[in-house]
């Protein structure tokens, strides 16, 4: 798409999205906005709508501004600083939502002390947007501002708010401490059931073992167990959460991934057969100077693997999967599959 062309559908952009207001309708905006956001003239019009005297267009220029730092990694410095700018000086709840979810997609740090300011808005919608934009914007510090305004969102007034924020802490961030679990744990206490099962989802992540009660409990909804519950418990991968995966039966696959993880024989078995696939690996190519490793706050083997062309990955149950659980037809699988990339 030309400038020119992307100049008139963010025109019809800013159109659609004052019909929505009225209609509730935003299905034709969101669809503008993102193409015009692949032109190479979205940073520029972002940057002019954001200066507006409009708030409705400046809410748009955000928006803009944060489909394109989406799709194209070279946007994102300007537009974050552009975004930090604004919220220096913006008083529009509206406008500063869609600023937290804009500045989210640059994954900019600097936004970090922007995103603890308006974690404090008195507006509900801006918290909760803050709240999710934390998983993309976040400080690195197990206890950083944007962790600490974390901790302060799951103890907010509304639930929704709660809710978002123990999401993003307990399940997309990584850091790990004594004050969040006090915060994750205090949510599993929650009235708002999703705010409570993000509590417990963040601490079965972190291995807390006295959650494991909890976490069953959830999986014997009789509604059926959220896919984030079946992840959690994949995770824990303790034989207590046996019985009440065990009453899915067949057919639900991440039960069935769950039941893998928390079987303690299914577990050997697949130990087992990743260290005899690391060995036959070791003696076909050596100079791959294969490893395993399992992620701290997530499931499963990895065997990583040191190329010509760099790191490599695969997924171990997966690998063995497609070798009808053999670890020497896996090894061969792997050794051919870097011969063929190294021609």
């Amino acid at each position: 798409m030309d400038t020119g062309r992307a100049v008139e559908v963010v025109g019809q952009a800013v159109a659609a999205a004052r019909a929505a207001r009225e209609t509730d309708e935003w299905d034709d905006y969101g669809t503008l906005l993102w193409q015009a956001a692949g032109s190479p003239g979205a940073l520029p019009l972002g940057l002019g709508l954001i200066a507006s005297q409009d708030a409705l267009e400046r809410e748009v220029g955000c928006d803009l501004l944060g489909h394109a730092s989406n799709r194209d990694e070279a946007v994102r410095a300007e537009a974050a600083a552009a975004l930090v700018a604004l919220a220096g000086l913006e008083s529009e709840p509206r406008v500063l939502s869609s600023l937290a979810r804009a500045v989210e997609m640059t994954y900019d740090r600097r936004a970090v002390p922007v995103l603890a300011t308006l974690s404090r808005h008195p507006d509900a919608e801006v918290r909760q947007q803050v709240a999710g934009a934390f998983a993309g914007i976040t400080s690195g510090q197990p206890d950083g501002p944007d962790i600490r305004a974390l901790i302060t969102l799951t103890r907010d007034e509304d639930p929704e708010v709660r809710s978002w924020a123990t999401f993003t802490l307990g399940f997309q961030s990584e850091a790990d401490s004594r004050a969040i679990r006090t915060a994750l744990w205090e949510r599993t206490a929650d009235e708002h059931a999703d705010a409570r099962e993000e509590g417990i989802h963040g601490l079965a992540r972190r291995h807390v073992l006295r959650v494991v009660p909890l976490l069953a409990d959830l999986l014997d909804d009789p509604d059926g167990a959220h896919v984030l519950t079946f992840r959690a418990a994949q995770i824990m991968g303790v034989p207590e959460l046996l019985p009440a995966l065990l009453e899915y039966g067949p057919g639900v696959a991440e039960a069935e991934a769950a039941v893998r993880a928390c079987d303690p024989r299914q577990r050997a078995l697949l130990d087992t057969s990743a260290w005899e696939l690391v060995c036959a690996l070791h003696q076909l190519r050596p100079d791959l100077d294969a490893c395993l490793y399992m992620e701290r706050f997530d499931c499963g083997l990895t065997l990583g693997l040191d190329t010509e062309r760099g790191p490599a990955v695969y997924d171990v149950e997966a690998l063995l999967g497609r070798a009808d659980g053999d670890p020497a037809l896996a090894a061969g699988l792997v050794a051919s599959e870097s011969e063929s990339a190294r021609r």
